[in-house]
């Protein structure tokens, strides 16, 4: 797999296309949810130029997927991994929330569960962004951030698939730093609703602003 693409942003980035077709190799996907966050992405990735299979309530086999993203209530993570074949060993990105909730028992963290699933590359990324605005990506003036933390080993892909959806990805450290990545979201809601309303955030180093 090629190397990702680093460095300040393009101010250009506004309309452009999210993905240059023939710069890297697509990936095969497949997104566990066919809701907002996780059939959302689907979308995006597929005009990046990769082959995305949405797996919906019925489960189904990921045997065939490069990288696997888990999109579905925080609550119904051990249910929807029961209904999948073929996850063993996959990188694994995990889009789940655990608002209201606590995770499984004897885990700190969605994210370090579903590591302990599948035995593979694990990452926490894309939950912390409101999914209705995904359609305005790509429209910004620049890539708005996306936090995500998990295994060094699952850095490439994470980190391009954030960039090919028109994120620009912000690392916080290893999985073990999932649960404060999980905590975000009540922060993000209440941001929302002190009178900002759903937004995109950016972090970036002075140079890059």
């Amino acid at each position: 797999m090629d190397a990702v693409r680093k460095g300040p942003l393009a101010a250009s980035h506004r309309g452009l296309p999210l993905f240059q077709a023939g710069s890297q190799e697509p990936m095969k996907i497949a997104t566990i949810g066919k809701g907002k966050v996780g059939g959302g992405l689907a979308d995006l990735w597929e005009r990046a130029g990769h082959k995305v299979t949405r797996i919906g309530r019925g489960g189904g086999d990921v045997s065939d997927a490069d990288t696997v993203l888990i999109a579905v209530p925080g609550g119904a993570v051990g249910e929807a991994l029961d209904q999948v074949q073929g996850i063993d060993g996959k990188t694994m990105i995990d889009a789940t929330n655990v608002v209201g909730r606590e995770p499984p028992e004897g885990f700190a963290s969605n994210a370090e569960y579903v590591k302990s699933r599948t035995d593979g590359p694990t990452a926490k990324s894309f939950n912390i962004n409101f999914a209705s605005l995904q359609d305005q990506l790509g429209k910004t003036k620049s890539r708005p951030s996306n936090l995500w933390c998990g295994d060094e080993e699952a850095r490439e892909v994470v980190e391009r698939l954030n960039r090919d959806a028109g994120y620009e990805p912000v690392c916080a450290g290893p999985l073990e730093n999932a649960a404060l990545v999980e905590g975000a979201i009540g922060l993000i809601f209440e941001i929302g609703k002190a009178g900002t309303g759903q937004f995109f955030y950016r972090m970036a180093a002075p140079e890059d602003f």
